[in-house]
């Protein structure tokens, strides 16, 4: 991977995983009660924030390889390309099972 593509693919995994949920975060409160927040006010958002992003990341890198080994797979026997095809399509199951996992960490 090319370090211009390295510095990019880094800085929109930061974005996602702290930024937008912060963003999401920032409203006004109506409580004038100076104790701080504890982990249940931004631990929540965070958490299906990273499991989201993270599975999104996990899934896009099994599938860049999964998909470049299945050209060359494709290239020497196309008689193989209902699997490379199933192949291609798995990780996209880490995708939803973290999007599970972000809808049962926010309830």
């Amino acid at each position: 991977m090319s370090k211009r593509l390295s510095k990019f693919v880094l800085g929109s995994a930061f974005v996602t995983a702290f930024l937008i949920p912060a963003i999401a975060l920032a409203q006004e409160t109506t409580t004038t009660t100076t104790e701080p927040l504890g982990i249940g006010a931004w631990g929540k958002p965070m958490g299906a924030a990273l499991a989201i992003g993270l599975s999104a990341l996990a899934a896009g890198w099994a599938q860049s390889k999964i998909g470049s080994a299945g050209q060359g797979t494709l290239a020497e026997r196309p008689e193989e390309r209902v699997f490379v095809l199933a192949l291609t399509a798995l990780p996209e199951v880490i995708v939803l099972l973290g999007f599970v996992m972000a809808i049962l960490i926010v309830g």
